[in-house]
């Protein structure tokens, strides 16, 4: 078994995207999604896939689809308007699917942002996300900057630096910043890693590739059952020699999604929740969106023209690996583990289903 993470492992089966696309759907379905919800919900964990974000793709469907059984992702509903001044809002999620959440707050930013060119809107106790990434072209697409944030108030896995005991999530932050041509597209997390990807490699008996966590009594190690079942903690970005600053973008993302949406760690909930923070930004209503356009377009061309290191083929910024990921998806099939299909293939025989053969 390799212990490197960072090892080749063989290539992934590639599969039609609109037959998955097809079949996720319809399992949604089954489990009682309206049409609206089973399509945000299918096409984030599609697009996650398609875009190398592995750990927030289909391998994820399964929990989904047994929250949504268990009665702990709620599929019937709507939600509450805690506040609404306009350009700022405040959303009670009920635990809906947190992919129907953030677009429907992305409808109701894209329907106000021409009259007040900010929107912000914060939702309290949604279920899972998914991959923030998946959702920034929405907007982007329409030449609008859009800052998106989540952490889950009853779950932790990442210590404050310098401590030993778990307190926040990974606290993923990402923001989509339009160009004249791609989009730099971020979605980075306050820790080193997820906790997903600690459990996937804890399961693999594979370790970190450095010392990325430390054990229950502070010491640091490589290896992801100490976060998994030891009581150990992810640390945050930067590790021990810099943590204080994925620590403090740990904070800035707390006050963000747990102090801005009116819900958060304080009240001691429980089960799946997630807190998101959702602002877009219109760059007319401030120095013009030529302007704006023109500058970032600038910047982005400075940055692929700088001169590589000898280890590095170019400069990219963030989004480009993605949307290459995208395009490979696009016209070859979008890759999946086979323990992924494996995994579903019992959901799909529930429902008369079976999963395509691979292209």
């Amino acid at each position: 078994m390799p212990s490197d993470p960072r090892e080749v492992q063989a290539a992934p089966d590639r599969y039609d995207v609109q037959s998955v696309r097809s079949l996720l759907e319809k399992l949604f379905l089954a489990a009682d999604m309206n049409r609206a919800m089973a399509r945000d919900v299918t096409e984030c964990l599609l697009a996650a896939d398609m875009i190398g974000h592995a750990t927030h793709g289909l391998a994820i469907a399964p929990w989904y689809l047994n929250e949504i059984r268990a009665g702990a992702m709620k599929v019937q509903g709507n939600f509450d308007i805690i506040s609404d001044r306009g350009a700022c809002v405040a959303w009670q999620g009920r635990r809906l699917p947190g992919a129907w959440l953030i677009n429907r707050a992305i409808d109701c930013a894209l329907e106000r942002i021409e009259k007040f060119g900010v929107v912000t809107v914060t939702i309290a106790e949604g279920h899972h996300t998914g991959a923030l990434a998946t959702y920034l072209p929405r907007l982007t697409d329409k030449k609008l900057m859009v800052i998106l944030a989540c952490s889950g108030p009853t779950a932790v896995g990442v210590a404050p630096y310098g401590g030993t005991r778990s307190m926040f999530t990974p606290n993923p932050l990402s923001a989509g910043l339009p160009t004249r041509d791609a989009p730099i597209l971020l979605d980075i997390s306050c820790s080193i890693t997820t906790n997903n990807r600690s459990t996937q490699l804890a399961k693999a008996g594979m370790r970190y590739p450095g010392e990325w966590a430390i054990d229950a009594e502070g010491r640091p190690s490589n290896d992801p059952q100490v976060v998994v079942s030891g009581g150990g903690s992810v640390l945050p970005v930067g590790g021990l020699d810099h943590g204080h600053k994925g620590y403090a973008m740990a904070l800035l993302v707390e006050a963000l999604t747990q102090g801005l949406s009116g819900v958060g760690r304080k009240d001691a909930l429980s089960g799946i929740i997630m807190n998101t923070f959702l602002q877009v930004i219109d760059p007319t209503a401030f120095g013009g969106s030529a302007h704006y356009l023109d500058e970032m377009t600038w910047l982005t061309d400075a940055c692929h023209a700088n001169p590589p290191r000898p280890d590095v083929d170019k400069v990219r910024v963030p989004g480009d690996q993605a949307r290459a990921r995208l395009q490979d998806a696009q016209k070859f099939g979008v890759p999946l583990d086979r323990t992924i299909v494996s995994a579903l293939t019992p959901y799909l025989a529930a429902i008369g289903e079976v999963f395509p053969s691979a292209i």
